[in-house]
């Protein structure tokens, strides 16, 4: 099939305009996910990707085949996009076997009975639900059905899997299964797999590339590492971790292409050839602070809010002034609330936003000084 190209998608409901210029490379083989809020346009993408909804203006090319040209009204119907889509819900036919129901796309192109059978072996072998293949879906869990949806989706091996929020129906304990299971898939069978969800653990996980929406607008489009590491917008950067990032405001003192930011956890100089406004947001991780409970060297002082266990890891928000800062820490961690603590942090963990775009500050040679603590006034 080669790569997916989206050009200039644009798509209304009414006077509702739902994606906005849209431009997306999707490379053959590739894991990539949409991702983004409930309404961002993530799902109406995969719709115009699968031939269920037609854009008023753009072009959709998968590999040499245009597929949608919107100013000549031409619209590919699914059938011949070598496609299958897994809904959010399972959508098994209730009065079939499971035999029955991921070789349906088989009989459809009339294969022999031997192929089919072996085939539909094989989808089920890889989905690791073989001993289940003549039962009902009325006769198996949540968790089961999801797999033979996905078997009934990769049985006929297309070019492209597209999968709607598939795990969001299961709980938690079977969604981490289902992620391995889908990661082993695709490492598999080297199909390109579209991905939509909301959950950006999912996201984090299983793709190759990820493509931020929000409001309709495509606003990052990278490797997980880097979203994660250094999101080029702060809607992004809130977006992405779990649990979410700390944004500290700083004041802005420019000299020459040296700017100092004062906020309430010391004094920041970094070199910067690009012009900043008067306030800047600062992101710091929760994982990459570390409390002390004596005075460090640059440690921020403040005290312990709240402490909230969660089995392998520690949640613990810190007090500085009027601001609370989030810590993450791994294993448990036993504090008493008011407690005094220092808090420090790597400086160059620390990602900056200009305060009116919200846009990603690239930054050289940071300098950290505290000169902050709880008796002075911040």
């Amino acid at each position: 099939m080669s790569d997916i190209v989206l050009e200039n998608i644009n798509k209304y409901f009414d006077d509702n305009h739902v994606l906005k210029d849209i431009n997306l490379n999707i490379k053959e083989g590739e894991f990539m996910t949409l991702l983004g809020p409930s309404g961002c346009g993530k799902t109406t993408i995969l719709r115009i990707i699968a031939g269920l909804e037609n854009p008023e203006e753009g072009f959709l090319h998968m590999g040499d085949t245009s597929v949608v040209d919107a100013s000549k009204k031409i619209y590919h119907p699914p059938s011949k996009r070598n496609l299958n889509l897994v809904f959010q819900s399972y959508a098994l036919w209730p009065h079939m076997t499971v035999f029955e129901n991921v070789s349906f796309g088989l009989n459809v192109k009339k294969l022999n009975k031997k192929v089919t059978r072996e085939k539909v072996e094989d989808a089920l072998e890889r989905m690791q639900i073989k001993h289940l293949i003549d039962r009902s879906p009325s006769e198996l869990s949540g968790g089961q059905q999801q797999r033979v949806a996905i078997a009934r989706a990769i049985v006929t091996e297309p070019k492209l899997l597209l999968l709607d929020e598939p795990l969001s129906n299961l709980d938690a304990k079977l969604r981490v299964e289902m992620r391995t299971e889908l990661k082993r898939l695709h490492h598999e069978l080297k199909t390109t797999i579209i991905y939509v969800t909301h959950d950006q653990v999912e996201a984090l996980t299983l793709s190759s590339r990820i493509a931020v929406f929000f409001e309709g607008e495509l606003i990052q489009v990278d490797t997980p590492q880097k979203l994660y590491n250094r999101p080029k917008d702060l809607r992004v950067a809130e977006f992405i971790g779990n649990p979410s990032i700390n944004l500290i405001t700083g004041v802005v003192h420019v000299k020459n292409n040296d700017v100092t930011i004062d906020s309430i956890v010391g004094n920041i100089t970094f070199s910067t050839t690009r012009l900043v406004s008067s306030e800047i947001t600062m992101a710091l991780k929760p994982e990459d602070i570390s409390i002390h409970r004596q005075s460090v060297q640059n440690g921020v002082e403040g005290k312990i809010y709240s402490v909230l266990p969660a089995g392998s890891e520690t949640f613990i928000q810190i007090e500085i002034g009027t601001k609370q800062l989030l810590v993450k820490v791994i294993g448990n961690a036993d504090y008493e609330i008011n407690t005094r603590v220092w808090i420090t942090f790597p400086a160059n963990k620390i990602n900056f936003y200009d305060k009116i775009n919200n846009q990603y500050i690239p930054v050289e040679d940071i300098i950290f000084t505290n000169v902050y603590s709880l008796t002075k006034t911040v």
